[in-house]
């Protein structure tokens, strides 16, 4: 029978690791996704789902359709709120 030791090392290295991974699991919303679904693109535009079907209708924004499931480039969406900018009066 073969006999490991662990050292106090092996515990700190074990720690760091277990706290990487702990912390890439809690704050997914560090990474911005390149495709947005239906709710996310509502939920940036502040706006109802016939608003958002509208922006689809009229080409305002573009959108990929897979399964079912309508699909929003992310940098199309921050051009349509670019392009709706308005200075304050």
């Amino acid at each position: 029978m073969q006999l490991e030791l662990v050292t106090k090392k092996d515990f700190q290295d074990l720690k760091v690791e277990l706290i990487d991974e702990i912390k890439k699991f809690l704050s997914p919303a560090t990474e911005q996704k390149e495709w947005l679904k239906s709710a996310d693109v509502m939920n940036m535009l502040a706006c109802s789902p016939g608003t958002l079907q509208n922006l689809r209708v009229n080409g305002t924004l573009p959108f990929t359709k897979m399964g079912g499931t309508i699909y929003y480039s992310r940098k199309d969406v921050m051009k349509v709120l670019e392009g709706n900018k308005q200075n304050a009066a």
